[in-house]
C-alpha cells in the first residue's frame, strides 16, 4: 500500500534542502556578482533571490499540506501544495522574462566580467545547484516538479557562466554571455509554462493524467456483472494524490454476498491505480440514478 504520509514528509525534507542551499548561494552570488563586477551574476543574484522566495513559500505549503483532514477541509490539505506549485510556475515565468529584459539589450552593449571570478562562481554554482536539483528530482508532486524547474534553471544558468567565462579567458567575445543566457532562459521558459498550465488545469480539476478514465472503465467493464459506468469523475489534489468516483449499473440485482464479491474484485482492479480514495455506487436494474441529470 502507497504512504502517502511518507511521502508527504519526503517531499517537504526536500523543498527544504533546496531551501537552505538556494538561500545560502544566493547571499555568495549578490557577493560574487560585487566582486566580479558581473551584470549576468547579478541577474542571476537577483532571479536566485526570487527563486528562494518561492521556495520558502512552497516549503510552508507543503508542510500545511501534511494537516489531517477535518470537517471543514474533509480532503485535508493537500490541494495546498498544488497552490504553491502554482504561485512557483507564476514566479518563474515572471523571472525568465525579466532575465530575457536583462539579457537582451546587453546583445548590443556586451560587459567584460572579472572572468576568474566568474569560472569560481560558476564551479560553486552548478555543484550546490545541482545537488538540489538532484534532490528534488526524486519527488513525485507537481509542486516539486516544478521547483526543480527553478533549481534546474540556475544549474543551465551556472553552466552557461561556466563556457562562457572559460571561453572569454581566451577570446574576448563578451556577447556570449547574453546569447547562452537567453538560450537557456526560452528552453525553461518553455517547460514551466508547460506545468503552469497543467497546474491551472488542476485547480478546474481536469482529469489528471489523459486516458485515465478510459484506461479504469476499460478495466471495470471487464467485470460481467457490470452493465455499464456512468458518472466518472477523477481529479488530483496536488498532483501526486488523485481521487475516483464513478456509479456502475449491474446487469442483474444481487444478494449481498454477491455485493460484497463485486466490491472485491472492484477494489482490486482500483488497487492498480495507486488513487488516494475512490467512491464506488452499484445501481441495479429499474433503479434511477439519484445523480442523474
Amino acid at each position: 500500500m502507497h504512504d502517502h504520509s511518507h511521502d508527504s514528509d519526503l517531499s517537504s525534507q526536500r523543498i527544504g534542502w533546496a531551501f537552505a542551499l538556494n538561500v545560502g548561494f544566493t547571499v555568495i552570488e549578490f557577493v560574487g556578482g560585487i566582486l566580479t563586477n558581473s551584470t549576468a551574476i547579478m541577474a542571476d543574484a537577483v532571479h536566485d533571490l526570487g527563486d528562494s522566495l518561492s521556495i520558502g513559500s512552497a516549503w510552508l505549503l507543503s508542510w500545511l499540506a501534511k494537516k489531517k483532514p477535518n470537517e471543514t477541509f474533509t480532503y485535508g490539505y493537500k490541494r495546498l501544495s498544488l497552490l504553491g506549485a502554482l504561485i512557483n510556475g507564476v514566479v518563474l515565468i515572471g523571472g525568465s522574462v525579466w532575465v530575457l529584459f536583462q539579457a537582451i539589450p546587453r546583445l548590443f552593449d556586451p560587459v567584460m566580467p572579472a572572468v576568474n571570478g566568474m569560472f569560481v562562481l560558476a564551479i560553486l554554482g552548478v555543484v550546490v545547484n545541482g545537488f538540489a536539483a538532484y534532490k528534488l528530482n526524486e519527488g513525485t508532486t507537481l509542486n516539486e516538479r516544478v521547483l526543480n524547474w527553478h533549481l534546474l534553471e540556475d544549474v543551465l544558468g551556472w553552466i552557461a557562466v561556466l563556457i562562457v567565462s572559460v571561453t572569454l579567458m581566451f577570446v574576448e567575445i563578451a556577447i556570449l554571455d547574453s546569447a547562452l543566457a537567453i538560450g537557456f532562459t526560452l528552453y525553461i521558459l518553455f517547460n514551466v509554462v508547460k506545468n503552469t498550465i497543467t497546474t491551472v488545469k488542476m485547480f478546474f480539476q481536469a482529469v489528471p493524467e489523459k486516458g485515465l478514465i478510459e484506461q479504469v472503465r476499460s478495466q471495470l467493464k471487464q467485470l460481467e456483472s457490470v452493465e455499464s459506468i456512468h458518472h466518472e469523475h477523477a481529479w488530483s489534489l496536488d498532483g501526486d494524490s488523485t481521487v475516483y468516483t464513478a456509479h456502475l449499473l449491474m446487469n442483474s440485482p444481487m444478494d449481498s454476498v454477491a455485493q460484497l464479491q463485486a466490491k472485491a474484485h472492484i477494489a482490486k482492479i482500483l488497487d492498480q491505480f495507486n488513487f488516494l480514495h475512490t467512491t464506488i455506487e452499484l445501481e441495479f436494474p429499474e433503479e434511477n440514478c439519484r445523480d442523474e441529470e
